[in-house]
């Protein structure tokens, strides 16, 4: 923790409708711990800036879109254009996740679709030699790929239930 993490949730929270501040608790072993739930912040397609930008932090922007296409083509183009770790996708509609599958295949990230319980943003990493994809800007390398005989092949998973 330093405090440039602090100083981005607070810039953060400046950036569109807060919809959930950010508080501080009171770790009860470590009172001397600084800990702060997420903040959500609501902003729409227009602040592209801001939900383009890395913002390390406990921070979460709500995108309004004008629905579930334009959701998806934004996700896909910010990947494309950005990079991102992981991702998830979260419907109760079969043709909403087969479209997330195809948008984040084709943008070269790995999917989490429907998954509940202790999912954590990077357990590709916990539970294989994985650790992004290597096929956009933010995985632009992982720890096990065929790169050393053909770097035109990258490995893109999607984890569901079953």
């Amino acid at each position: 923790m330093n405090d440039a993490v602090l100083t981005r949730l607070s810039e953060a929270q400046s950036r569109g409708d807060v919809l959930v501040a950010s508080r501080e608790v009171r770790h009860p072993v470590y009172p001397e711990a600084i800990v702060r739930t997420p903040a959500l912040v609501g902003i729409s397609t227009a602040d592209a800036e801001t939900y383009e930008s890395e913002c390390f932090g406990p921070v979460a922007y709500l995108v309004a879109t004008a629905g579930t296409d334009e959701s998806i083509e934004v996700f896909q183009r910010t990947v494309i254009e950005h990079g991102a770790m992981t991702a998830s996708v979260y419907s109760a509609s079969a043709d909403v996740v087969a479209a997330m599958r195809a948008a984040a295949l084709d943008a070269g990230v790995a999917l989490s679709e429907n998954l509940t319980g202790e999912v954590f943003v990077n357990q590709s990493a916990a539970f294989s030699d994985f650790h992004g994809t290597g096929a956009n800007p933010a995985a632009n390398a992982c720890f096990t790929d065929a790169a050393f005989v053909a770097n035109r092949f990258r490995v893109v998973q999607s984890r569901r239930h079953l």
